[in-house]
């Protein structure tokens, strides 16, 4: 596994790819992997990042919700690792909300995503974990898994008016105070 440091935009395959799960949580590529993905995450300002937008079709995923300039409300939680991840839903209410993405710049689309899961994972060492989220962090880690199943979140918008570009959404926070 060759490191791809430039994040995979829209129209790249490796995004539109299920990605394969991990089987070897000691190797150098997978460790070499996680630092990639974590600095490509900082420098580029957001909140999470899947391995496929690094180029690399593995399910690894990293939350990492903090304020931000793209995401300025996002509330504090340390960066967490998740490998072959899965999820269930702890509430089946789903509520719309903007989401941008680091492989689809200067968009922004009202998603709609569940508020309450139960996430399971397996930590950098291959130990098994399970963690509750709730809003915010729950509609990023369902926003990154979907980049684990060849989704982008343009995929789960309901309308396409729903879709602006990012120098709207900023006009409209502006303005609305949001």
């Amino acid at each position: 596994m060759k490191p791809i440091t430039q994040i995979q935009l829209l129209g790249s395959e490796v995004l539109r790819r299920q990605a394969q799960p991990v089987d070897d949580f000691s190797s150098s590529e997978f460790h070499e992997l996680l630092e990639e993905m974590q600095s490509a995450m900082l420098a580029e300002g957001g909140v999470g990042i899947a391995a496929p937008q690094l180029g690399v079709s593995l399910q690894v995923l990293i939350i990492a919700s903090r304020p931000t300039p793209r995401y300025p409300r996002a509330p504090e939680m340390a960066p967490l690792v998740m490998v072959n991840p899965g999820f269930e839903v702890l509430n089946a209410e789903m509520r719309k909300d903007w989401e941008g993405c680091l492989s689809v710049p200067g968009i922004r689309a009202l998603v709609p995503r569940y508020q309450s899961i139960d996430v399971r994972y397996r930590d950098v060492y291959g130990a098994s974990q399970r963690l509750a989220l709730r809003d915010f962090p729950a509609r990023v880690f369902q926003h990154e898994f979907d980049h684990l199943l060849g989704l982008v979140y343009l995929d789960r918008v309901e309308n396409n008016r729903d879709i602006i570009s990012e120098a709207e959404f900023f006009n409209r926070v502006a303005v609305q105070g949001e």
